[in-house]
């Protein structure tokens, strides 16, 4: 046997074990890959469910948000036409009250003068003597 035979099965020796070791390689990759399908078949069955609730309970919130906003609306509206109404009876009531009262203070006034009635005097503290 020559150096050139024996290199050659030294060589050939060293490429059936470089391959025996990739067959070995892509066996464990395989493997891993049929195990990463199987989980992703898991999570995908797990997980598409959940999804659909989800995507089910967003669009029932954004109807309750409509709902609530359109609520707030008439609210808004409810307390400005109350505003406005409280406006309106305090100009229109309070005026003719006013001088109702202004009226019976008057009237009052007047029927206990034409009855006799003395003027008041009132007392005027000015400088700590008192003035009439």
């Amino acid at each position: 046997m020559s150096a050139a035979d024996l290199a050659a099965v030294i060589v050939t020796v060293v490429a059936v074990l470089v391959a025996m070791a990739l067959v070995v390689l892509v066996q464990s990759l395989v493997r891993t890959l049929r195990q990463l399908r199987a989980t992703v078949d898991d999570l995908r069955g797990a997980t598409l469910p959940m999804v659909h609730d989800l995507h089910s309970t967003v669009s029932r919130a954004g109807d309750e948000l409509e709902r609530v906003d359109a609520v707030l609306d008439k609210a808004e509206r409810i307390s400005t036409t109350a505003d406005v109404a409280s406006r309106l009876a305090y100009r229109t009531v309070a005026p003719p009250l006013i001088k109702t009262a202004a009226l019976v203070a008057g009237a009052g006034r007047a029927t206990w003068r034409m009855r006799g009635g003395r003027q008041r005097r009132r007392a005027i503290d000015v400088g700590g003597g008192r003035v009439r």
